[in-house]
This record gives C-alpha cells, structure tokens and sequence, in this order.
C-alpha cells in the first residue's frame, strides 16, 4: 500500500507540475493598454486600466484609474455602469478588457460586449480571464508593496489584468497551490510538492527570460542563481538609480557577486541598452565569441541580428569557443531570434453568446472553450457557464487516450 501510495503521489505531483508549466507558459497578450475587471453582485465590478507597462494609470489629477459598478442585483444601475464603463475604454483607448471568471462573469462579459457594439470608436475586445488566485495575492504584502495606494478589493482587477497582459510574470505573485490546477494536491507529500512546483517555475522564467528594467522582486526571485533577497536589492537599486543600462550595471547591486552574475545574467535582459547583446539571450562570457562572429563577417552588430542570411553562411569550423560548453551554433541561432519568447501567439476562445448557464446546453452542441485543468482522469473546460466541465478521458478522443496531457 506504501509502495501503491508513492507512486501515485509521484503521479500526482507530475500532473500538477505539467499543468503549471503550461499555464506559465500561456500566451502573453503583450504590450497593450487593458481594463481589469472583477465581476461582482453584492459587492459591485471593481475595475482597474493599466498601461502597457504593467502600472495602474493616473489621471489627470494623478489619481489611479479605479472604478466600481453595481450593474446587477439588488442595485441595478446597469445604466450608469455602462456609460462609466464606454467613458473608461474612450477616454484610456483601452486595447483589451480582461474579465475575471469568477461569480457574474458571463453576466459581466455580456454587458461589455453591448457596450462595444454599441459603439463604433471603441476598439477594445473582451477576453475572459481566470482569477484563481487573485484574491489570494490581493490580501499579500507584496501586493500591499506594489498596490500600496488601492484598496484591497481593487487589487484583483490589477492582478487579473495583468494576468492577460503577461500570465508568467503576474502568475509568480501567487502560491500555486492557490491557482487550483493540480489533483488531490493536499493529500500528497508537500515538500516534494513545492519542490517540483518551485523547479517548474524557475524552468519557466528563465526560458522566457525577464526585462530586469520592469521585473518585479516576485520574477527575478526566480532566475537562476538569484533569491529574494538579491531580487528586492536589484529593484531597490533600479528605483534609486534609474534603469539599468547595461547587464554590466548589476554588478553595482549591493550582494549580487561574480558568481551569482555569471548563473543570472545569460537570463537577464536590459532593452534599449549600450549593448545590443543584452537584450538577446547570449550570456556576457560569449561576447568575445560574437565579436569574432562580426570579424568573419565585417558587418556590425545591428546588422547582423535577426539577420538569418548573413548568420547562416557564417564559417563555424574557424572560430574555436574558449570554452568547450559554448556552442556557436546555439549563439548564431539566438542571435538569428533575439530574445525569442517560446510561449505560443495570443489567441482567445470565442463563446457562444447565447451560451451562459448550464441550462442553455443541449446534446450535440459543438463549443469553443478553453482548457483550465487537466487530470489523471480527463480535462476540465470552460465554455462559458460558471461551472468548468469535465472530458472524461474516455470521451477525449475516437480512440484510446493513455495519457491526457498528451
């Protein structure tokens, strides 16, 4: 029985980490202007517009752009929200609305859209967005640091808009045992839990790679060789001395030695810097190597990135490596690809309009939805009716399924 046990804890933990990885590794919507909404009844929709940057706006009066409706039951000011809402996405020329899945969201996402149709100039698309989580990092004392000016109701349309904006570095905030993708994640062993949840979430941010000029201590906590501790000094620096302009700058960084810059800095990008290479994923010990890359060729630096013509007739059998674990193809491909993000394109699901309740469903109804967890046992999808249904694995296919995260 301890021998059966194990190995389903194993089995268990693996399913949990899979869906973790897939869900950090989501498509960002990227650098857009996005409206956060939190659906509510009682408590009303709490609504937040940040910029492309991450940051909650500021008015003219230099006041956050935070708003609450009460549309529904028992207010029923759906007039006055609609207008607050149209004066939100006119005034901010908001890009994307990012609605929380949680209590009223379908209710919410039908509102939004009759306000865009309503209205020509509008250019926003309404995307639904899972919360899970969300109230868990409004209630943290990182969200306390980075949202100090919000009240704490607020902070979950900040969190859920960000979630669209960019899933991984919103998604690090949280424990994920509180994003709810794992099964039976309280009855296994939790340190090996944590563990392998901690090991996917590293995997995760260094594969993307982190802009250390707008990362947040919960990110760069994460990158090889970094801790918390060095992560809050990075952003305490930034804030006192302005942007990094180089990878070289960390080196200023009070306890951030030789040897936790040679782990970090091949997964720390600085855009718009002295150096075109520190916005690409070439660690600063292959710098010499390019610029013996840029010798064979007698072309600059900017000439040769993303330049896939010129890369590929390089003569690699001629530029030996100083060390033996650089590979020149591996810089020539990245060098082809600057900083490329492995998280697929943003697309979104599209559901039924006339779709919203468990009751609207009938036999044989074809929906578009999307997947929010996968088990042991099949996959869970929302399609748009509060609760997330279950594709048993026996229905996931016209054959046999062994495995159906595969």
């Amino acid at each position: 029985m301890t021998e059966k046990r194990l190995v389903a804890e194993a089995d268990a933990i693996d399913v949990f980490a899979n869906n973790l990885q897939h869900l950090l590794m989501s498509a960002p919507a990227g650098r857009k202007v996005i409206l956060g909404v939190d659906p509510g009844i009682r408590h009303g929709v709490k609504m937040a517009v940040i910029d492309a940057q991450g940051h909650v706006m500021l008015d003219q009066a230099d006041k956050p752009v935070v708003a609450t409706a009460y549309p529904f039951a028992p207010d029923n000011k759906m007039t006055e929200a609609k207008a607050l809402i149209d004066e939100l996405l006119s005034t901010y020329q908001v890009d994307l609305v990012a609605i929380g899945n949680g209590t009223a969201s379908r209710e919410t996402d039908a509102m939004i859209k009759e306000i865009l149709s309503a209205n020509d100039t509008l250019k926003a698309k309404a995307v639904i967005v899972n919360e899970s989580g969300a109230s868990v990092y409004s209630a943290s004392e990182l969200a306390s640091d980075e949202l100090a000016d919000l009240d704490v109701s607020v902070r979950g349309a900040v969190s859920i808009a960000r979630r669209l904006q960019d899933p991984l570095s919103e998604l690090v905030k949280v424990d994920p045992k509180a994003i709810g993708v794992g099964q039976y994640q309280h009855d296994v062993n939790q340190n090996q839990l944590a563990d392998s949840l901690d090991k996917v979430t590293q995997d995760s941010v260094n594969a993307v790679g982190v802009d250390v000029n707008t990362a947040s201590p919960a990110i760069l906590a994460h990158i090889a060789g970094l801790n918390r501790n060095v992560a809050q000094q990075i952003v305490t620096y930034r804030k006192e001395h302005g942007a990094f302009a180089s990878r070289e700058a960390l080196k200023d960084v009070p306890r951030l030695g030789v040897k936790t810059f040679e782990q970090a800095a091949g997964f720390l990008r600085v855009h718009g810097g002295h150096n075109l290479l520190d916005a690409t994923g070439v660690h600063p010990e292959s710098y010499e190597l390019v610029h013996s890359l840029l010798e064979h060729t007698n072309k600059d630096l900017s000439e040769l990135i993303g330049n896939d013509g010129i890369l590929n007739s390089i003569d690699t059998s001629a530029i030996a490596a100083n060390d033996d674990n650089i590979s020149v193809r591996a810089i020539i491909e990245e060098l082809a690809k600057p900083a490329r993000d492995p998280r697929p394109e943003f697309k979104t699901a599209n559901f039924r309009e006339d779709v919203s309740s468990i009751k609207d469903l009938s036999e044989g109804m074809i929906l578009e939805g999307v997947v929010t967890n996968v088990t042991a046992f099949g996959c869970f999808v929302d399609v748009g009716v509060h609760q997330d249904g279950l594709v048993h694995i026996s229905q996931m296919a016209n054959d046999f399924v062994a495995d159906p995260m595969n």
